[in-house]
């Protein structure tokens, strides 16, 4: 596939919510053009709203809008709080209507609340990483899971 140099992308962010030796995976609705039905993590778009009316820098910059968009998202669609954003891989692809995006994926540890999802997703579970094998997951978020998994018991030993 030939592509012009194109600059612009699209950037989104995922996270991998943790609790307990579980991680937050969310069924999506049959209704999404992009696969529907398929198993996820909480995420989403960067929109220029979630940083146009924030305090900029001074030379209208702005920092961490990508972690205030991804902990919006977790909230709008999951009802959870969570705990510091530590990132893990960036994802680059281009979509079958030709638009390169960018995904910035994270984990972090679940803080509080009850899940309670919003109309982008029709069931959740907290799975182990290997049982997160089992579900028909988006491809990719298996590994990650299975990354972030890594991570964490690695902390564990040296604590």
């Amino acid at each position: 596939m030939e592509l012009p140099n194109q600059e612009l992308h699209r950037v989104t962010s995922t996270a991998i919510v943790h609790k307990d030796g579980k991680y937050l995976i969310l069924q999506r609705s049959l209704n999404k053009k992009a696969f529907p039905g398929k198993w996820t993590v909480p995420g989403g778009g960067l929109m220029v709203g979630d940083y146009i009316n924030l305090a900029s820098s001074g030379a209208g910059q702005w920092y961490n809008a990508v972690e205030q968009s991804l902990l919006r998202e977790i909230k709008e669609e999951t009802g959870l709080v969570v705990g510091k954003l530590n990132y893990l891989v960036d994802i680059a692809f281009i979509r079958s209507d030709n638009i390169p995006v960018v995904i910035l994926s994270y984990y972090c540890d679940y803080q509080g609340g009850e899940v309670k999802l919003n109309e982008e997703s029709i069931d959740y579970k907290w799975v182990s990483a290997l049982e997160a094998k089992n579900y028909d997951l988006i491809e990719g978020i298996a590994e990650e899971i299975a990354m972030v998994d890594q991570k964490i018991k690695a902390n564990a030993k040296l604590n």
